[in-house]
């Protein structure tokens, strides 16, 4: 991000002290201290949920070529052109660059690039990767957000789509979200997808009076983009026309039977959405959704995609998604009334009275945390009456006071927070004393 980007405080307010010349740009947001609960809760299910599944670490860079992503979208580049963040910054001979728009794309180029087809097949990868998106017409979007996404690459077995589902699945079923539906529909494939596409032409072409402008426009431009209008009259011209599942031809049908099975097999609780369909040329086959009934919108989806390789110059690649919106997620667990663990509080404070102190309570804290005890300190407040105060308002079990007579001698003086008993031990024994009195 340039500094245009950044909205600049008038210089009136630049003459107050407490007022930021700088705000963050429109749409992105800080993860802040007080939501690491919810962050940590993810992180460590995500990983646990990634492990038990034999799903590799993956990361990939937040800047790629722009023309990738157009790449990719096939007749909806239009559509995605005006989403991408792009730099100004050029690339290796001159290329555009742009924020990433879609991680599941960079992890196929990724793929690709480094010939990983030789390290695993299928290859069997999770990320955690922040995604840009300008949106400027739905303000309730925002321009960034985090995926946690699963992907399996190199093999167009159904048992994959299911493995795909069934870990999004259990790493939301881990964060106890309840009454979680599958929404799921196959978007056929280039076979007989072509058909399909041809007949909702057809349709909406004898309805382009009842419909809005822009699904007008997209009846020749990208026909699916109309599906997923919210516009009431477009929702209602929606429900008579034709479905793709009446054009699938053998393969995928049998291919759609057979996720749908999977996914009963393992009792997860799905309804059929005729009108589930990816807005982009690359989606096949099988395309799925997770809801809750608290929160209005997707928390987690995901599709197949067979060709985009193809538009890469490599060859035809099976290729599977799953991807959890981390932001998403969070808000629906809150609207249930779930809450994080919350963060363990340190049971030791560390008094540090003087400047010569200060080098000799570092290394003892050092010592007792490697112990695995959890220490803090307000070194910063010179007296002993503010510190213990501190100590206090956090409710901390155990005082270790620390002044340059104890330095001299190698001690530390230990306070019972409670009582107000205090106790001279040896520095050398620090940690075994500690640990014996916190384990009581």
């Amino acid at each position: 991000m340039t500094t245009k980007d950044a909205k600049l405080v008038p210089q009136k307010a630049q003459k107050t002290s407490h007022t930021p010349m700088f705000e963050m740009v429109r749409g992105m947001a800080d993860v802040l201290p007080k939501d690491q609960g919810w962050w940590k809760l993810l992180w460590q299910t995500g990983h646990a949920v990634s492990e038990l599944n034999d799903f590799h670490f993956i990361e990939t860079p937040p800047v790629e070529p722009a023309k990738m992503f157009l790449s990719a979208a096939g007749v909806a580049e239009e559509s995605v052109e005006k989403h991408l963040y792009l730099l100004k910054a050029k690339g290796k001979g001159g290329e555009e660059l742009a924020l990433s728009y879609s991680p599941k794309i960079s992890v196929l180029r990724s793929y690709l690039e480094h010939r990983l087809a030789y390290f695993a097949s299928p290859l069997k990868v999770f990320y955690l990767a922040p995604v840009f998106r300008r949106i400027e017409e739905f303000p309730e979007h925002p321009g960034q957000f985090h995926e946690w996404g699963f992907q399996i690459i190199g093999d167009g077995d159904p048992l994959y789509d299911g493995e795909i589902i069934l870990a999004v699945f259990d790493f939301l079923k881990a964060l106890k979200l309840k009454q979680m539906v599958l929404k799921i529909n196959s978007a056929g494939c280039r076979v007989c997808r072509p058909a399909f596409k041809q007949r909702l032409k057809a349709y909406y072409r004898n309805e382009k009076d009842m419909i809005c402008r822009t699904c007008e426009k997209n009846i020749e431009t990208n026909i699916f983009a109309i599906v997923h209008c919210e516009q009431e009259q477009c929702k209602e011209v929606r429900q008579n026309a034709p479905i793709v599942l009446d054009y699938l031809c053998q393969s995928c049908n049998n291919h759609f039977k057979s996720v749908l099975e999977l996914v009963e097999d393992n009792a997860v609780l799905y309804e059929p959405d005729a009108w589930l369909l990816p807005e982009n040329d690359y989606g096949t086959k099988t395309i799925f959704e997770f809801y809750v009934p608290q929160y209005p919108f997707a928390i987690a989806s995901g599709h197949r995609f067979d060709y985009l390789a193809e538009a890469f110059g490599g060859r035809v690649t099976p290729a599977m998604n799953g991807a959890l919106g981390i932001e998403r997620v969070i808000e629906a667990m809150k609207l249930q009334g779930l809450v994080p663990h919350p963060k363990e509080k340190p049971r030791v404070f560390f008094v540090v009275l003087g400047d010569q102190a200060k080098k000799g309570a570092l290394r003892l804290m050092q010592l007792l945390r490697a112990g695995g005890i959890a220490v803090v300190e307000v070194a910063g407040k010179k007296t002993l009456k503010a510190q213990l105060k501190s100590a206090e308002r956090m409710n901390i079990t155990i005082a270790l006071l620390l002044g340059q007579k104890e330095v001299f001698d190698g001690t530390v003086l230990i306070r019972d927070m409670s009582s107000g008993a205090q106790e001279t031990i040896l520095a050398e024994k620090l940690v075994e004393e500690v640990k014996k009195r916190i384990n009581k």
